[in-house]
């Protein structure tokens, strides 16, 4: 990170001619969003606003962003010694200097631009004295304004810039007053002596007692000098005129902005409104409409439509209520047998892989070929469901030197979990169904900026025999989502929904002569199929780039890792 500045931001950067600071500009380091974070900006502080561009070099196509520090509050960070943070309402900024040097910097200089701004200063009004010069600052305003109106500020910084308005006008207010006040005394001195001359004519006096005296070359001169206003000299009348009338332009210029705000939020409400008032009216044609369809049942569990001849209940009616009475009873067992019915399950998962896992990519499946390295490819399909990618991904892979049975062994066996598995952060067995079959709670180590997720599972290991003497034996292990209520959801983690399956199967090679088989002639064949649900939003171009990029890892890894294991064992077959 690097820094450059056009000033250093002390006092010797006032101008002398103004009495204002000069511009600044630099890079500081400005946070910009949870995928880029830092990036360096060229930042500019001028006539009280701090502006930021990409680069220097692009300072002609327009800031990116700009900041009024009239109501700025600059906060440094309290552990980091580089960052300061910028906030006007509920707009902030996060900064990083090079050093704590340049921070200390940056912030004496807007510090030293809030205490000199045009709306701060003691001598503000006197610094726009000039036509020139309120011209400049109030077509600035009308920029200013205008700009802001343009990017969708809100009205509360319309209402903040009105403030400021308010407080220049009740200054140029008094300082008019002030002038009026001292040209009405100087007009009540004239009229008093108009008053005093009058009565002179009616009744005439010594010439050289009263207003005149004479001097000694003869002359006259008055006694009394012309009043002047007391305080008039220090008042450019024409500059506060001027100045007043700029105010008041901002003001109706702000205003104007405030009520196109104010109709363009009225007209969104309006709609919002409608809107609710229309699926009101949905649900209550809805809440009618069910009440009627109740109202028309029967209403069973009394007297008049129990089991008898006597009863008032035909033998639909009486068939329905039989048969729900029965699905009732058919979940409570449910519910008092969960073991065998998972069970159940587990079986239709395994014909279910056995069926369309195994399938080939060609056809009407839509696989894309996404990566081929070696023997190993993997394909996906793009599936989107509420803009949640569920992309189904399959790879498959060939290695010698190990058999189906072993790899699904170690893919199967929890003591060995975390020797391979790098993105677990820990888990534990839930349930042991039977000697193959255990249901697993684990969770993730968390990818920043995404939530951490957990997954609870049932995990099981089957050998499916061939069909056809010439066909291998294959080995399988499926882990599908479940329920368990030793694992339920909670609110520290996302829980994700998985069904993954890696399938196996053993290619021998004939040894040549009499020599026994060895590792050197056998093959696995390996299909892996993983679809995944991740249980929350993320970007989809970011799920799918890290899905490119970690299957393939996690394929190598593994089956080094059952390379290694195996290696100098007796084949298990």
């Amino acid at each position: 990170m690097s820094e450059k500045s056009s000033s250093s931001g002390s006092e010797e950067d006032v101008d002398p001619e103004s009495g204002q600071p000069v511009e600044l500009g630099g890079v500081l380091s400005k946070w910009t969003n949870y995928i880029h974070g830092w990036q360096d900006r060229w930042v500019v502080l001028k006539n009280n606003t701090l502006s930021y561009y990409k680069s220097e070099d692009e300072r002609e196509y327009g800031c990116r962003g700009s900041l009024c520090l009239s109501k700025a509050v600059i906060t440094p960070h309290e552990f980091d010694e580089c960052r300061f943070d910028i906030s006007v309402n509920d707009s902030v900024w996060y900064l990083r200097a090079e050093d704590p040097e340049h921070r200390l910097q940056w912030i004496e200089s807007i510090e030293l631009h809030k205490a000199e701004s045009g709306y701060g200063s003691e001598t503000s009004l006197r610094r726009h004295g000039s036509m020139l010069s309120l011209t400049s600052a109030a077509s600035a305003l009308s920029a200013t304004s205008t700009s802001s109106f343009k990017k969708g500020h809100r009205l509360r910084e319309k209402l903040a810039e009105m403030e400021t308005f308010r407080d220049i006008l009740c200054r140029q207010v008094d300082t008019l007053q002030k002038y009026f006040d001292s040209c009405a005394d100087v007009s009540k001195d004239e009229f008093q002596r108009d008053r005093v001359e009058e009565d002179e004519e009616e009744f005439p006096t010594r010439p050289d007692a009263g207003e005149y005296n004479h001097n000694n070359n003869g002359s006259k001169e008055k006694l009394f000098s012309p009043a002047s206003p007391k305080g008039m000299n220090g008042i450019d009348f024409k500059g506060e005129a001027i100045t007043f009338k700029a105010t008041t332009a901002g003001i109706l210029s702000t205003l104007s902005h405030c009520i196109e705000l104010m109709v363009k939020r009225e007209d969104s409400w309006q709609k919002r409104l409608d809107k609710e008032l229309e699926k009101r009216r949905r649900i209550e044609d809805a809440y009618k409409s069910a009440m009627n369809e109740l109202k028309k049942k029967s209403h069973y569990g009394g007297p008049d439509y129990e089991e008898g001849p006597n009863s008032l209940i035909n033998e639909d009616e009486f068939f329905d209520a039989v048969e729900a009475a029965l699905d009732r009873q058919d979940k409570i067992e449910e519910q008092v047998r969960p073991r065998s019915k998972l069970i159940l399950l587990v079986e239709e998962m395994v014909q279910n892989h056995m069926t369309y896992s195994l399938q080939d990519m060609g056809g009407d499946a839509n696989w894309q070929l996404v990566i081929e390295e070696g023997e190993m490819k993997v394909y996906r399909r793009e599936v989107e469901e509420n803009g949640i990618v569920l992309d189904p991904l399959k790879a498959t892979h060939s290695v010698k030197g190990v058999t189906g049975h072993e790899v699904c062994h170690y893919f199967w066996d929890t003591d060995v979990r975390l020797d391979w598995e790098t993105t677990i952060e820990n888990f534990n067995v839930v349930e042991s169904l039977s000697d193959n079959a255990v249901i697993v709670y684990q969770t993730h180590k968390r990818v920043w900026p995404a939530s951490q997720r957990d997954v609870l599972y049932l995990s099981a290991i089957r050998k499916i025999l061939a069909t056809n003497e010439n066909d291998p034996d294959t080995w399988l292990v499926c882990n599908f989502s479940v329920e368990h209520d030793k694992a339920l959801p909670t609110n520290r983690c996302v829980r994700a929904k998985i069904n993954v399956a890696m399938i196996c199967q053993t290619l021998v090679s004939p040894p040549e002569g009499d020599k026994e088989i060895s590792r050197d002639n056998i093959l696995c064949k390996i299909t892996y199929v993983a679809n995944v649900n991740p249980g929350g939003w993320a970007p989809a171009s970011v799920l799918r780039a890290v899905a490119k990029r970690e299957y393939p890892k996690f394929l190598k890894r593994f089956t080094s890792y059952v390379q290694d294991k195996t290696a100098g064992k007796p084949i298990l077959f």
